[in-house]
């Protein structure tokens, strides 16, 4: 029978046919909505538990960076116990063992800050190179402007057996940062010596060349590791990861403290400070010259 001769439907028929497929369309709308409310209720999940991944995240390298350092602890193979680092001819550094540092071996704090700092261990020594020891914070934007400055020279200078250029880092600038960066970016310079100490002087240029912004989180442990990477070193992953030389850097900072210096850079040419009375007026090339001819 051909669509043409098919009986005529009842109203009756036609409205109980309009009626099934409208519950029909409920029924898929409902299934629908439903659908879509589960997959909403599972994409609020979602969210929240990444929400709360990273809230956990931050909230663990957060105490992870500002935990309680040790008093007492270990000092990095080709370093001396003050924080220092001397660099000698090329990428060659001054060879020492490593040792041990502990806070309370440090004398008191003068009830009056010296007016005059003496650095331990920054004398000139007859018959050796003149001595440029520099106190420095890898955040302090002043330390980044005198690298800019005298890296060159002082290079210069080296290469030519005329001078050793000694860097202490300091946590000075901790509280300039969220992460206590200051401290985070010395030990990370110290695992490079005590691991790879050919590659401490690219390691340092690297930390200034990226300096973070005071007031910042700074550079993530993860990009220090990075770092080390690039310049070469061997990697430095656990010792970042453990602060294994946290307690020297805390050490050095107390004792440079203790010993008068206020900020950094604090540069030292053979155990005269450089920026301080007489040579306030003395170009800092011209300083060292000056202590180089007095040897010759």
């Amino acid at each position: 029978m051909s669509p043409a001769n098919e009986p005529r439907k009842s109203k009756a028929e036609r409205t109980a046919e309009a009626r099934e497929k409208a519950r029909q369309i409920r029924e898929e709308q409902l299934k629908k909505d439903k659908r879509n409310k589960l997959l909403i209720g599972w994409g609020i999940v979602v969210a929240v538990v990444a929400i709360l991944a990273v809230v956990a995240l931050v909230v663990s390298t957060s105490l992870k960076n500002n935990a309680p350092v040790a008093d007492q602890g270990p000092t990095p193979a080709n370093a001396n116990v003050h924080g220092g680092v001397t660099l000698l001819k090329g990428s060659e550094v001054a060879k020492s063992e490593p040792g041990t540092v502990n806070i309370a071996d440090l004398p008191s704090a003068p009830a009056t800050p010296p007016a005059t700092v003496k650095a331990p261990g920054a004398d000139a020594e007859a018959g050796k190179p003149v001595k440029v020891v520099l106190y420095i914070d890898f955040i302090c934007p002043v330390c980044k402007n005198f690298e800019a400055q005298y890296n060159e020279t002082l290079t210069k200078l080296r290469d030519e057996g005329k001078i050793t250029v000694e860097y202490r880092p300091l946590g000075f600038l901790d509280s300039r940062s969220t992460t206590n960066y200051s401290s985070r970016a010395a030990n990370a310079a110290a695992c490079v010596v005590n691991e790879s100490p050919e590659k401490y002087s690219d390691f340092v240029n690297a930390l200034f060349d990226k300096q973070p912004a005071e007031g910042s989180a700074g550079l993530s442990d993860d990009d220090l590791k990075k770092m080390a990477t690039e310049v070469g070193a061997k990697s430095i992953d656990s010792c970042i990861d453990q602060k294994t030389y946290r307690p020297w850097v805390k050490y050095a900072t107390q004792e440079a403290s203790i010993i008068g210096v206020s900020g950094t850079p604090t540069v030292m040419v053979d155990g005269k400070q450089w920026g301080k009375g007489d040579s306030a007026q003395t170009e800092f090339p011209a300083f060292v010259e000056a202590a180089i001819k007095a040897k010759a």
